[in-house]
């Protein structure tokens, strides 16, 4: 047995591996911070409900995770991404198409497509002749009937009166919210001059590279019967998902002082857990 070599038990002793420097470590995560840069700035956009024009579909504080890809006009660079034109039923985020509200995102459902024809009557939307069904859609009540807004467009003296009452109502007011509200009324009364060139009959015929659109709470949404078409180019994306609701006021997208928003995020930071609407979370919206 003493002929047997002996066993270096120094070379047994695992070598330690030298530990990772906080700059490695960041360096590591560098493809990771690149994609998701990607897919939130190309294909994925986080947008938060402002108002209750699309309730009940989707309800002020809701978060939404928006598709940018598919309805976005078609790049060579990808051709690996499905991309279609709008389609009826779709809700879409777009940019207001008016000098009046630069920069706006709104929300709202495609009714109307290139070359259809659109009338409401006491609310039911009518494309080409055939009343729709609509089940995600409040449609108003005989107690809040108006016929400017539910049987458009057959009622166009109705709209002008209805944004003239308006812009009278504000007149003296310089809060934000007034001169916002001031510059949709002279967008509608401009739409009012504009509609006689796209009305057949009883008829709205959508032209082409257009979409018309409108909120699912239809006694409460300021879209496209007040202010005119959406051009294809200024259609950001769909809507995916909810990924979060948080319940807030309608009043708070008007709240713009700066306490006003520090105050809300005190509010929300306090009320993260009985505030969220957790049945909401990961809500698919159709």
């Amino acid at each position: 047995m003493s002929g047997l070599p002996k066993l270096n038990k120094s070379a047994a002793k695992p070598v330690a591996e030298p530990d990772e420097t906080p700059l490695e470590a960041i360096a590591s995560l560098g493809p990771i911070i690149v994609i998701w840069i990607f897919l939130m700035g190309f294909v994925f956009q986080n947008f938060a409900i402002p108002s209750g024009s699309m309730e009940n579909t989707l309800l002020v504080g809701d978060h939404l995770v928006v598709d940018r890809a598919t309805l976005a006009p078609q790049t060579k660079w990808a051709p690996f991404v499905r991309y279609r034109p709008v389609q009826r039923g779709d809700v879409v985020v777009f940019r207001k198409p008016h000098p009046e509200s630069p920069d706006l995102i709104l929300v709202k459902r495609a009714i109307g497509v290139p070359g259809d024809k659109v009338h409401l009557r006491k609310g039911v939307v009518y494309i080409n002749g055939v009343a729709q069904s609509e089940p995600y859609a409040i449609q108003p009540g005989d107690d809040n009937y108006a016929s400017f807004r539910d049987d458009f467009p057959s009622d166009l003296a109705g709209l002008s009166r209805q944004a003239s009452n308006n812009l009278k109502a504000l007149e003296g007011c310089e809060e934000q919210a007034c001169i916002n509200e001031r510059a949709w009324a002279n967008r509608t009364i401009s739409w009012v001059d504009e509609l006689p060139a796209f009305i057949q009959g009883d008829d709205l015929v959508v032209p082409p590279g257009n979409v018309f659109v409108m909120g699912d709470n239809r006694a409460n949404s300021l879209d496209g019967r007040f202010w005119g078409f959406v051009p294809q180019e200024n259609i950001m994306g769909r809507p995916l998902f909810v990924f979060w609701s948080f319940k807030t006021p309608e009043d708070q997208e008007n709240k713009t002082g700066m306490g006003d928003r520090i105050g809300f995020i005190f509010h929300t930071v306090t009320h993260f857990f009985d505030g969220t609407r957790w049945n909401r979370t990961l809500h698919v919206v159709r």
